[in-house]
């Protein structure tokens, strides 16, 4: 989103080839499920980003830590790197 609205031109060579530096670096893709979703929903507290509350749903229920400097996320109990 950054780098298509111009907030981010450094990141055009991650966006163009994304999927092959996920597979070069051995992450894998977590999909988007219904549980994450309702538990985003569920989730206390007043921020109100969905984005930020779908990666802490998916967090709490796939057992993962978020890298971030957010610090919202400690809001939600999510264990946070960084």
């Amino acid at each position: 989103m950054k780098h298509r609205l111009g907030k981010w031109p450094e990141a055009q060579p991650i966006c163009a080839g994304f999927i092959k530096l996920i597979t070069n670096e051995r992450f894998g893709l977590l999909s988007i499920q219904t549980l994450h979703a309702l538990q985003a929903g569920r989730l206390a507290g007043e921020h109100k980003d969905p984005f930020d509350r779908l990666l802490a749903a998916q967090a709490i229920h796939e057992d993962l830590i978020i890298v971030s400097t957010g610090s919202v996320f400690d809001t939600f109990g999510v264990q946070r790197l960084w």
